[in-house]
């Protein structure tokens, strides 16, 4: 096993030593593993793995200091540098997903692509809905891609040194983290025991989506499911001003209740599809325990703040103003107010009141990659050769 460690100097923080030493007292137990290959990844979700298609489908310019931290500039993602996907990719020794809809660049989609889009929902988008790239249409844009690429490919088009072939369609790796939007939006408008009977209708949309991926060939799929949802600065600042709305954390109790009650029945609908389909290795992930674990002992991984924004406006506890998102410049009461980053975003789980930084996701990633998290578990039987950079 090998894990390069490029530390510039200037980055040698105590905080970021914390994370190394997390990091390795999680990866070593993994030295035994086997290399697990999937030669290409596609991707359907949120703004959690989003990694530019929103910004390109809808042409707007997610500005810094988003990206600041690995990039080095703005990227489509909502964070100051990699996502969890990114660090999976990372681990699977595969480059990093181009979104489906970003033209420019030359995208090279042979090892996958990615279809989510941030503000995405399962259920299909209504004219009030930040994205319109809703699951189904998600899965209606994977159906053309796939179809496109073996026509080109089919045609003699000498293009696949750049679009998967038959093959990698069928071995590849289908991933799911959505349904976060369909709960956290549905408290602005509907009652907490409107939103428990809406999931039911919410899982058969998804349900929906993985068989038409599975009627196309797909049989190997990782299904993420929501973390905790009242944690986030933004949910704590429209729905936790009472006190008593708060848990012993300082999350928001309801919107938790509804992330747990999605993840069981969406644990239950994986072990559904899982006894359909004899031939799929179904893996169902539970974020909502990494996550809230993370929360609850942040100090205890390098963290500083668990719940408040690195980049947003306000200051203490939140700072977090749902009238200006980060790297935005707006007038306020006549003065004139930007929304700045941090100074060290490695002290912060939460990066903009709605996504976590880099940090946050590679711990993530890492907890995710011990494979205690699945169902069925995986740290027995694979799961990468680790050749994480950071």
């Amino acid at each position: 096993m090998t894990i390069d460690l490029q530390v510039k100097p200037n980055m040698c923080t105590m905080a970021f030593i914390h994370h190394v030493v997390a990091l390795l007292s999680i990866f070593f137990p993994l030295a035994n593993s086997i290399d697990y290959n999937y030669p290409a990844v596609f991707n359907f979700g949120d703004s959690n793995s989003d990694t530019g298609d929103l910004a390109a489908g809808m042409g707007f310019l997610l500005g810094s200091p988003n990206g600041q931290n690995y990039f080095k500039a703005p990227t489509g993602r909502f964070c100051d540098g990699r996502l969890i996907i990114d660090f999976l990719m990372d681990a699977m020794d595969l480059p990093f997903l181009n979104p489906y809809l970003d033209s420019e660049g030359l995208p090279n989609f042979r090892k996958g692509c990615n279809f989510a889009a941030a503000g995405s929902t399962i259920l299909p988008a209504t004219a009030a809905s930040i994205c319109p790239f809703s699951f189904g249409v998600q899965v209606a844009q994977f159906l053309r891609f796939k179809a496109r690429a073996l026509g080109l490919i089919a045609e003699g088009k000498k293009l696949d040194k750049y679009l998967p072939t038959e093959d990698y369609f069928q071995k590849g790796l289908y991933m799911f983290d959505i349904g976060q939007n369909d709960l956290a939006g549905a408290f602005y408008s509907k009652s907490l025991d409107q939103i428990l009977a809406s999931i039911p209708t919410i899982l058969v949309e998804f349900e929906t989506g993985v068989k038409k991926l599975y009627d196309q060939g797909g049989r190997n799929f990782w299904i993420h499911n929501t973390g905790p949802l009242g944690c986030l600065a933004q949910n704590v600042a429209k729905f936790g001003t009472d006190p008593s709305k708060l848990d012993e954390l300082g999350c928001v109790s309801s919107h938790n209740q509804a992330a747990k009650l999605f993840n069981l029945q969406l644990h239950a609908l994986s072990k559904k599809l899982q006894g359909q389909y004899a031939d799929a290795n179904i893996t169902y992930v539970d974020i909502y325990t990494i996550k809230s674990n993370l929360v609850a002992n942040y100090s205890r991984y390098g963290f500083e703040q668990p719940i408040m924004a690195c980049c947003g406006y306000g200051g203490a506890p939140l700072n977090y103003d749902s009238r200006i998102g980060c790297g935005q410049t707006k007038i306020l009461n006549g003065t004139s107010i930007t929304a700045k980053g941090c100074n060290d975003s490695t002290e912060y789980i939460n990066w903009d009141g709605i996504h976590y930084t880099e940090a946050a996701n590679q711990y993530v990633s890492s907890q995710i990659l011990t494979g205690k998290y699945s169902d069925p578990p995986f740290s027995d039987k694979m799961p990468f050769l680790l050749k994480l950079k950071f």
